[in-house]
């Protein structure tokens, strides 16, 4: 699946040179889907990934969650918290800060594929 039939593309313009769209920051590695839990106003989110960890000795899945700190362009100021998203990895862009957000996730798109 490409990348824009997962999400909504950003409208306007920004001049964040950190932006994945607009900038010059390379994603690579790691792509997450995860819930907007915490919004900053620092231009910084933190995502909750929830994912299944198979237990051997039980021979049963549970569920684990992770929280991701992810920095968030100007151009994609409308993710509210609630909010779905997909989330890509880069360079280290502060001590906790690896992960960029890359847009809304659209309606009917499932977090487990």
């Amino acid at each position: 699946m490409k990348l824009a039939e997962l999400i909504e593309l950003p409208k306007e313009q920004c001049n964040d040179k950190k932006c994945p769209h607009h900038g010059h920051l390379k994603v690579r590695g790691f792509f997450f889907k995860g819930k907007v839990i915490k919004k900053s106003d620092n231009k910084t989110v933190k995502i909750e990934i929830i994912r299944y960890y198979w237990l051997p000795k039980y021979e049963r899945y549970e569920l684990r969650r992770t929280r991701i700190t992810a920095y968030l362009p100007e151009c994609l100021k409308d993710i509210k918290e609630g909010d779905y998203v997909l989330i890509g990895e880069t360079r280290p862009l502060s001590k906790t800060k690896h992960f960029v957000v890359l847009g809304k996730l659209k309606k009917g798109i499932a977090l487990t594929q």
